[in-house]
């Protein structure tokens, strides 16, 4: 063939070349990875040239250098040749071969790595043409993907910010909504405070804020405020216990709490509950809307009940007056006048308490429980003051003149103020006010026998001491003890150093007049049993049970012995 026909088909040769490459380019444009890409490029030099690829590396890859099927490759000193390129083709000799170079694949902005070719001989100029412009097509599909990527980066960023816009406009819309309804709130309860509407004006305002019907009560559970329709006719009060609960995890709580088919907040301006503001609920529709109003009104619940205690205690004042009064002496008529005026009843039946405690935090702790403690147990309200022998009471009889009341006094402020170092001195009851100083000094003495007996804690009543109140009408007990050792001395020698119950056994025979089966009933013994005591107790005192004066004598020593122990 002459030279025109190789001319020509060296010519075709190229248009060829040149057709797949433009083909290429199409290709490497359709959407590939950056790794796909030059995988592609290096696939084709074999298929251009008379050359094979080396190796490539991509300035973004962070695996480094690759072979031509796009696995990673060791070869640090490639690696370093390609990096002092910096950019631009260069010779390489790290590959062994007759003829290596390294082709930038030159993207908008630098450089996107490079790609190795070898060759046994120097290619043709065409053939270095064509892997020129090959790199240069690699290249440039690089920066399209490139682009590409960060198209669609900039895309999903401005998604998230506009999604992020709504989000905050939301956020910005509900947050202005919730402003106006919180001013509507301190504006509408405010107003209340300002008019002196007062408890009753606090629950209106709230019913009309949240809807819901609203229940102020006092820290017992009584009612004191409704607002809304359908007040209860009667109010039933929760159980004392469950109560306590609810306001304990209450005052623990920063926000309003859920008990049962209500949200109550309370009245706390310190440490202690003047009251509950509640929202009946029992369709759980109090949102927080709901919340933040019943907070709002807790707190001007709290204002309210502060000043309506400030007056109550001027009126305690009052009340402590009228107390040294009634203790010291006074007529039935002002007394009476005075009481009444005070909300006080002292027409029906009273009698004086002597409370002393030791356990209390303090004095104040001490009149709060014992005003909470006798309101809960007596259910009537006492006139109160405070003496240097303790706390004094004017206190209405129990009802039926049932005793053990007193008592239930004394655990109910052992359990409030958690200490049981107190004791109760309960004088006898009097029908008038005139009658209260007598009562005063019977409960300083029934108290004074308490503290002297080898139980100091509990409660004494001064109808319990019987016999006793003769034997206690100095300012103490010595000759009343030297009375109990005169008579009892030995027997009660013998019970130290023998464990035994003798003096118990006389006493529980005495109290049961002398009657055999009673007496061993009463101590759980045997007939004979009883009989060997009281034979043992005739022999050691050598008194004869059978005199009169004799039993007189030790049954009064009995029962002298039985209140100093503490056990009447």
């Amino acid at each position: 063939m002459n030279d025109g026909g190789h001319s020509i088909l060296a010519l075709r040769e190229q248009l060829s070349n040149l057709c797949s490459l433009f083909t290429l380019s199409m290709v490497m444009s359709d959407g590939r990875g950056e790794p796909q890409i030059v995988e592609l490029a290096a696939s084709s030099v074999a298929s251009l040239t008379s050359c094979r690829p080396v190796a490539s590396l991509l300035t973004r890859d962070s695996e480094g250098l690759r072979s031509p099927d796009g696995n990673p490759l060791d070869w640090p000193q490639l690696t370093a040749r390609l990096t002092d390129l910096d950019g631009a083709d260069g010779p390489i000799t790290e590959t062994g071969s007759a003829w290596a170079r390294g082709y930038a694949l030159r993207a908008v902005g630098g450089h996107a790595g490079h790609l190795v070719v070898a060759a046994d001989m120097e290619p043709s100029q065409d053939q270095l043409l064509l892997l020129q412009m090959l790199a240069q097509q690699t290249g440039r599909a690089l920066t399209t993907t490139a682009l590409h990527h960060r198209e669609r980066e900039t895309a999903s960023e401005l998604r998230t910010l506009n999604a992020r816009l709504a989000e905050v406009n939301d956020r910005l819309a509900a947050s202005v909504v919730d402003l106006e309804r919180r001013r509507k709130v301190h504006e509408t309860l405010s107003a209340v405070a300002a008019s002196g509407a007062g408890e009753e004006g606090i629950t209106k305002a709230l019913h009309q804020l949240t809807g819901l019907r609203v229940a102020a009560e006092d820290r017992f559970g009584n009612l004191r405020a409704w607002g809304g329709p359908n007040r209860p006719q009667p109010y039933v009060r929760q159980p004392a216990r469950h109560r306590a609960q609810v306001l304990a995890d209450a005052r623990r709580s920063p926000r309003p709490i859920r008990d049962r088919d209500r949200v109550i907040a309370v009245a706390q301006p310190r440490d202690e509950v003047l009251g509950v503001l509640a929202l009946v609920d029992p369709g759980h529709q109090a949102g927080e809307h709901e919340l933040f109003a019943l907070e709002h009104g807790a707190v001007m619940l709290t204002m309210e009940l502060s000043h309506l205690r400030s007056l109550a205690e001027a009126e305690l004042r009052l009340r402590r007056d009228l107390v040294d009064d009634l203790l010291t002496g006074t007529d039935d008529e002002s007394a009476l006048f005075r009481a009444q005026a005070l909300g006080h009843d002292l027409s029906t039946p009273h009698q004086v308490v002597v409370v002393r405690w030791y356990g209390a935090p303090s004095e104040d702790a001490l009149v709060r429980a014992v005003e909470h403690a006798t309101t809960r147990v007596l259910d009537a309200n006492v006139l109160l003051a405070r003496r240097p022998g303790g706390l004094v009471l004017v206190a209405p009889r129990p009802e039926r003149n049932d005793r053990r009341r007193w008592g239930e006094l004394h655990r109910v402020l052992t359990k409030s103020l958690r200490s049981g170092a107190g004791a109760i001195g309960v004088g006898g009851v009097c029908d008038g006010p005139s009658g209260l100083p007598r009562s005063y000094a019977e409960a300083e003495r029934a108290l004074r026998v308490r503290l002297g007996s080898s139980s100091p804690r509990g409660v004494t009543a001064y109808d319990d001491l019987g016999v006793f109140r003769l034997l206690t009408l100095g300012q103490d007990d010595i000759e009343v003890k030297q009375f109990v050792r005169e008579w009892l001395g030995p027997l009660l020698d013998y019970d130290a150093t023998s464990k035994s119950d003798l003096v118990t056994t006389l006493w529980q025979y005495l109290e049961c007049g002398g009657n055999y089966d009673d007496t061993a009933r009463a101590l759980l013994i045997h007939r004979s049993t009883l009989r060997y005591r009281l034979r043992r107790i005739r022999e050691l005192s050598g008194h004869d049970l059978g005199a009169v004066d004799t039993r007189f004598n030790l049954h009064v020593a009995t029962r002298a012995w039985q209140i100093l122990r503490g056990t009447t």
